[in-house]
Parts: structure tokens; C-alpha cells; sequence
């Protein structure tokens, strides 16, 4: 792994070679999309024909990833969409979310190695650790939990067998042969958020790239050095990424207008009982993205361009980059500036605002996939026993 810092970036990034970064889009696959916040379309529903066109509407534009969410919400089961899209898209990898211990780990690992010999290498993998539909559990236990999942999984992507004994899962002497994906060099790449001591740990121990949720740059700074003292403790070097909301226009005032006519018909009860639905609803992140809307000025700035009256209908990621295309260029580039290497963006309603940013903004930035440039897709079909090995 790469430990160079860039000239400016705040820590050490393991993409420090390249000044390109992964743009991602969002898929709204649990009951996400609207064109007035808190107001349901029908038109805008999680069908499997509106997320789907919105995936390849971002793979024909030339994104490089699309976060696929979970929740237990109205819409599109995770792998399943993925699977779905996989002969149906081109270049654009796919973010899959996966709530560690919803599937046994070894054949959440068999489903991952099936889905990346579909699409010849772009999938990336976001772990998830929270409570599943109907019950709460201790958080020592879910992290615990997630960090054995986590491990099962590398030794599938790394090793003969896989032997483990943990608090949650035992497993002796299982061949991997049914689990080698389809990229080299230690598999899928993990994608990980989360605030908690916890999870700054098992991210630091096991995952790629951190992702953060927007804050203040000076926050999100400390939230970057944060990660990395934990990831140093275990000679690792990271990369970062950013989730944050995107209205683009020509004009900031055209952007500052539709901001104000996006949550115009918002009630703030039905904004909170939106927010509670969600199963991290009471999360440590979430706790911090409420903080963002009780700092910020009347008209919900936090920052310049940054604006948080998107949370009031929303529990995770609750901010807007608000402005022209050169200014949320110019915002890109502080980002970039930082170490951020990888971007998920997203805007109501999904598919118009995946065009407008894309035809916008995106082609004026350098893009580049976080697999391809860290080496883990081969150049040709590798010897797995799903792809050209010896078949025993």
C-alpha cells in the first residue's frame, strides 16, 4: 500500500499517485426520492424500473460507482438490485450495502463472489453495522458482530481455507473455492462509515475507504486524523470519501432558489417521522448531522455552498453543495485538496439531478475507479474456479 500524504491533504491517502477521484452517484432503493422533500410521487417511487434507469442513466454519463443503500423501507432489496443491473451496465461499478449478520457470512461471501464474476470486477462493498428490522441489539455486540464478518470475508478473498474462531461465528476448514471473487490482490473494496470508537477500529483494521457525511471542513478534518491514527495502529493507510446532497445550477441564486422550493411544502412532523424511520435513525453520525441544522444561519448554511435544510426529511446524510458549477467545482477541489478520494452524490429527484451534475460538472472533473487504480481488477479473466481455473 501507498503511505504518502499529498502536499496538502490532512493525513497520508493510499490514492496519493493519482489527483483523480471516484464520483459516485446514489440509487434511492428505500422510499428516497422526492421533488418536494416530505411530499410522496408516485412517479418517484423505489420501483425497480426508476432505480434501475437511474443506474444506467449514471453509467451512461460517466460516473464511476452508485452507493445502492439498505434499509427495511418500501423499494429494491440490496444484492438483489445489484444482481438485476449487472448485464445491464458498462463501466460504472456498484456500491452494495451489506448489514453484516442479515446473511451467514460464508454465503454472503459465496453471493459476493457470484455478483463480482457477473460484473467482471465492479463491485466494492459498503459494510453497514446497525440494528436489523424489529429488534435492537448491544452495540459492542453488532460491531463485534460486523468486525467477524469482515475478517470471514478476507480470509475467503485470501486463503485456501478459511478457519475461524470467534464470540459470534466458528468455522474450520472451508475451502474457499466457492468464495474467490472475481478481483485479485484482496477482493472487493470495503467501504465503511461510522463515528463510534468502534467503528473508527474495525475500520481502521479491515476497511478501504471511510466515508464521511458532510460537516464543516475544519470537522471533517478531525474526523479524517481520527481514522488515521487508528489505521496507523495497524500500519494501514486509508483512503477517504464524502456522501453530501448536490444542487447545481447555472447561477447560485438558481441554486439557493431551488434549495428553498425543494423543502417548501415540508411539514417538520412528517420531516421527523421520515428521519425515524430509518434504522441507523439514532446513530452517533446522525446525532452530529442534526447538530449541522442547530449551527447553522437562518437560512441553513453551515458553510458557504453548504446547506443543511436537507436533513429535515432525511436521518443520515443531511447536507447540499448549493451553487453554480464553478463554485461546487471550486468546493470539489478544497475536498480533493484534503485526501478525499471518493465522492457520493446524490439529489432530489435522483434522476433529474444525476443529469444535471453530469452534464454539468462531471465532465470537468478527472474520475478514476478505486478497484482499477489499487490493482484489484485483473486485465483478464483471472484463475478462479469460476473464472479460468482448473475446475475440480
Amino acid at each position: 500500500m501507498m503511505k504518502a500524504a499529498t502536499r496538502m491533504s490532512v493525513v497520508p491517502i493510499r490514492s496519493a499517485d493519482t489527483t483523480a477521484a471516484e464520483v459516485a452517484w446514489f440509487a434511492p432503493l428505500c422510499s428516497d426520492d422526492y421533488r418536494y422533500l416530505g411530499v410522496p410521487d408516485g412517479d418517484l417511487r423505489s420501483s425497480w424500473q426508476n432505480t434501475s434507469n437511474i443506474v444506467q442513466t449514471a453509467d451512461r454519463l460517466g460516473y464511476r460507482n452508485i452507493l445502492c443503500p439498505s434499509s427495511y423501507q418500501v423499494g429494491q432489496d440490496t444484492l438483489s438490485f445489484v444482481a438485476g443491473n449487472a448485464p445491464l451496465t458498462q463501466n460504472i461499478n456498484m456500491l452494495a450495502a451489506v448489514r453484516c449478520g442479515e446473511m451467514q457470512p460464508i454465503m454472503l461471501a459465496r453471493t459476493i463472489a457470484t455478483l463480482d464474476h457477473m460484473m467482471k470486477g465492479r463491485l466494492t462493498i459498503n459494510i453497514i453495522s446497525s440494528d436489523f428490522p424489529g429488534q435492537k441489539e448491544d452495540s459492542a455486540y453488532r460491531y463485534q458482530r460486523s468486525r467477524e464478518v469482515v475478517e470471514i470475508l478476507k480470509q475467503a478473498w485470501t486463503q485456501d481455507e478459511i478457519n475461524y474462531q470467534g464470540q459470534v461465528y466458528q468455522f474450520e476448514g472451508l475451502t474457499t473455492d466457492p468464495v474467490r471473487p472475481y478481483q485479485q490482490n484482496g477482493g472487493p473494496l470495503l467501504y465503511f462509515g461510522g463515528y463510534s470508537p468502534p467503528a473508527l477500529d474495525l475500520c481502521g483494521e479491515h476497511c478501504d475507504v471511510y466515508l464521511m457525511w458532510p460537516e464543516k471542513k475544519e470537522e471533517l478534518a478531525e474526523r479524517m486524523k481520527a481514522v488515521h491514527e487508528r489505521a496507523d495502529h495497524y500500519g494501514r493507510v486509508l483512503d477517504y470519501g464524502l456522501r453530501v446532497h448536490m444542487i447545481v445550477r447555472d447561477t447560485e441564486a438558481e441554486a439557493r432558489e431551488y434549495a428553498r422550493e425543494l423543502v417548501s411544502r415540508l411539514d417538520d412532523e412528517q420531516g421527523r417521522i421520515i428521519r425515524e424511520r430509518a434504522l441507523d435513525a439514532t446513530s452517533l453520525g446522525v446525532s452530529h448531522q442534526a447538530k449541522n441544522r442547530e449551527l447553522a444561519n437562518l437560512e441553513g448554511y453551515i458553510e458557504p455552498n453548504l446547506w443543511t435544510g436537507i436533513g429535515r426529511a432525511r436521518s443520515g446524510c443531511g447536507a447540499a453543495l448549493v451553487g453554480s458549477t464553478d463554485q461546487v467545482l471550486s468546493q470539489i477541489e478544497d475536498y480533493k485538496k484534503m485526501g478525499i478520494r471518493a465522492f457520493i452524490f446524490s439529489g432530489y429527484p435522483h434522476l433529474d439531478e444525476c443529469e444535471s451534475f453530469g452534464k454539468r460538472v462531471l465532465p470537468q472533473l478527472e474520475t478514476c475507479s478505486l478497484p482499477q487504480i489499487q490493482g484489484r481488477i485483473p486485465d483478464t479473466t483471472p484463475p478462479t474456479p469460476l473464472g479460468n481455473g482448473t475446475r475440480r
